[in-house]
């Protein structure tokens, strides 16, 4: 037994002829026995021809909407007040002769009235007038509770008229209209062009009218400079990282398989090999050469070996087995740790954590022993 059946009608009107309609259907709920089934409605794209006309020829209208500069727009007041709340409790309260009551919508041009209320009465509207009178129309939508209206002018806004002459417009308009989206999408187009959304008159107006807004406005395009130069440098450190990590696989890799022209005293080198695969092995390999006979003897010594000692140093730290290992010194540098002070021995930390991280290894032979410094 059908307990609840939830369904649309179409609209009928005298003198429609079901055969000459050209019709859509929209799947709607049926409701039988408190269970959803599949349900259909058919509504006639006549019937929106007939709203047109009923608007457009004022047939039995029975509410005057008074504009500026005296203009009087015709139309229903059931129609109105079922379409918006706002407009339904101005009848109640309005004045008028007989049957007839008048309302008043002021404070915008006499077409964009007239383009509103057709719009309630059937969704229609012309492409060249919304885009003319769409910042009228969103504000006639946000006051008198119109949310498809609305709908149609911020996608409108969004898609085609946004602009970095009239952004700082809109961006107002969308924060007074409730348009959290529009809002947003006004504000990133505001940053990403400051320099000449600046220099524009709706900001000089802006800055004259709503100081505070401007304020706001340079505050946060400090913060998301202050953010695009912390991405750029978090870039460039995990740049860094990256390539002290294939620094150190290339150094194992030398000195544990050997390269073309370098490698263990005990492992015959073939310099006709194919090409290495580690980026970084050319360079460790000229460190490496550097390394071996460099006879600078002076105070500070030279800056190219002190680079090899860093880089040997950072492979103990990420070694997992010094007893085994091949690197030269790995193990000195093992128990030179402990002699080390607290200061130097967490900037070590610091980096191997910062090593691992990035590259996000888990478990790699010879820096396994070294996650466990990452949180």
């Amino acid at each position: 037994m059908i307990s609840n059946w939830v369904y649309m009608l179409p609209t009928v009107f005298p003198g429609w002829d079901p055969s000459h309609a050209t019709t859509s259907y929209c799947q709607k709920r049926l409701v039988v026995d408190g269970s959803l089934l599949r349900g259909y409605s058919c509504t006639a794209t006549v019937a929106r021809g007939m709203w047109e006309r009923l608007f457009k020829e004022g047939y039995r209208a029975d509410v005057s909407v008074d504009t500026d500069n005296g203009g009087v727009i015709h139309a229903h007041a059931s129609i109105l007040g079922m379409a918006s709340p706002v407009i339904k409790h101005m009848l109640k309260h309005a004045r008028g002769r007989g049957h007839l009551h008048s309302i008043s919508i002021r404070g915008v041009p006499q077409q964009a009235v007239y383009v509103f209320i057709r719009f309630l009465y059937s969704s229609c509207y012309e492409q060249e007038e919304l885009n003319k009178f769409v910042l009228h129309l969103l504000v006639l939508s946000h006051v008198f509770v119109i949310p498809q209206l609305k709908q149609v002018c911020e996608q409108q806004l969004e898609q085609n008229l946004l602009t970095t002459e009239n952004v700082v417009d809109i961006f107002q308009l969308a924060l007074l209209c409730d348009v959290p989206r529009l809002t947003l999408i006004c504000h990133r187009l505001i940053l990403k062009s400051f320099k000449v959304v600046a220099s524009t008159e709706g900001w000089r107006v802006m800055k004259q009218s709503h100081p505070s807004l401007e304020k706001e406005l340079l505050q946060s395009v400090i913060e998301a400079d202050s953010r695009q130069k912390g991405r750029i440098r978090k870039l460039k450190e995990r740049k860094i990282y990256l390539q002290l990590y294939d620094a150190m696989e290339a150094l194992v890799h030398i000195c544990r398989d050997g390269c073309r022209t370098i490698g263990p005293c005990n492992q015959v080198l073939k310099g006709n090999q194919e090409p290495c695969n580690f980026a970084a092995c050319k360079g460790i390999e000229l460190l490496a050469r550097h390394f071996a006979g460099c006879k600078m003897r002076v105070p500070g010594g030279c800056i190219h070996c002190k680079r090899m000692w860093q880089i040997l140093e950072l492979h103990s730290r990420l070694c997992a087995q010094p007893d085994m290992c091949r690197v030269p010194l790995c193990r000195n540098f093992k128990e030179r740790i402990q002699q080390q002070n607290k200061k130097d021995e967490m900037k070590w930390k610091i980096l191997v954590r910062n090593i691992l991280r990035t590259k996000k290894i888990s478990g790699a032979p010879f820096c396994s022993s070294a996650i466990s410094l990452c949180p």
